[in-house]
């Protein structure tokens, strides 16, 4: 069999809402077994992740994060990504890590928003100016066409830089865009809470994708007792990430507070329920999500015209 070699060439044979579709059609199949390490070094994440599903394959994806790579002009996160198939097991193809993690990223994120954002949502706040956040512009522009960016960075000159580069308006004021946005994106490396929940108003829906650390928060614990809660994988955020695993050992969440992950999507559990709740969806990944995308993107590439 010949092992496929995917990179950045395969983005032409891709859209958000196919992706959307894999993704649910992914958590329709048995569940994923997945097994993750994570190996710390002061601020630096080596993260490994495998994951099996039946019908679909397994993968491993292997991931370091190293926060001070900017200053060497080094990209933060790199990594790699095998792909094997379902019945043999053989390696079907490598897959550039980034690509693989732009989409799962952004459309873990978009899947969320496309459940539990008001249909009529248009002021879009990204929390963040870095790769994700640029990302989620084109993710949530594809099922938001009327939609308005506006991003919030602590160093304005890389928010300025986006905003030149994606015609996006800058913030100035952090709680005045928060009060001022339908969707609420964060992606950001914050160890303490940026977003406060006596900024939230009725209606919004915030998509919390930066905090995958236990020592990482993005929203405070008012916030999170002012919402309906959901995850993409209970198994990958409860008892890993901070956003969540610190209010629940302290009590001012319980576990029981998560109403649904993407498993309940084909049940309808995962939902707004009503015109004036606020939803929070915490974007944990996983490495079944990397298998569902990466499998869609070779697929895809397999699929793209001749020639």
């Amino acid at each position: 069999m010949t092992v496929e070699l995917i990179g950045p060439e395969a983005e032409s044979c891709l859209t958000w809402p196919a992706l959307c579709a894999a993704l649910e059609a992914g958590h329709r199949l048995p569940r994923a077994e997945i097994a993750d390490t994570f190996l710390y070094r002061g601020k630096d994440t080596l993260l490994n992740r495998a994951a099996w599903i039946d019908g679909l394959g397994q993968l491993v994806k292997c991931a370091t994060v190293f926060p001070g790579n900017g200053a060497h002009g080094l990209p933060t996160v790199n990594g790699a990504v095998t792909l094997y198939a379902d019945q043999t097991g053989v390696l079907e193809a490598v897959v550039v890590f980034h690509l693989v993690t732009k989409w799962k990223t952004a459309g873990d994120s978009l899947l969320s928003a496309r459940h539990l954002a008001r249909p009529d949502s248009r002021n879009i706040l990204l929390v963040g100016a870095g790769t994700v956040a640029r990302s989620m512009v084109a993710a949530y522009g594809s099922s938001f066409p009327e939609a308005r960016f506006t991003v919030w960075n602590r160093s304005a000159p890389a928010a300025q830089a986006m905003a030149r580069d994606l015609g996006v308006a800058v913030a100035d004021d952090l709680e005045t865009a928060v009060r001022a946005a339908d969707i609420i994106c964060t992606c950001t490396m914050s160890t303490e809470p940026l977003v406060q929940g006596d900024w939230l108003r009725p209606g919004q829906h915030l998509d919390l994708i930066g905090a995958y650390r236990p020592d990482m928060r993005e929203v405070d614990d008012t916030a999170l007792t002012r919402a309906s809660l959901f995850v993409d994988s209970r198994a990958t955020t409860l008892h890993h990430i901070g956003e969540l695993k610190d209010p629940i050992a302290r009590g001012v969440i319980s576990e029981s507070d998560v109403i649904a992950d993407f498993y309940d999507l084909p049940s309808g559990a995962y939902r707004r329920r009503s015109e004036d709740e606020i939803t929070i969806a915490k974007n944990g990944g996983g490495a079944h999500l990397d298998l569902m995308t990466a499998g869609w993107i070779l697929a895809a590439w397999r699929a793209r015209p001749a020639g």
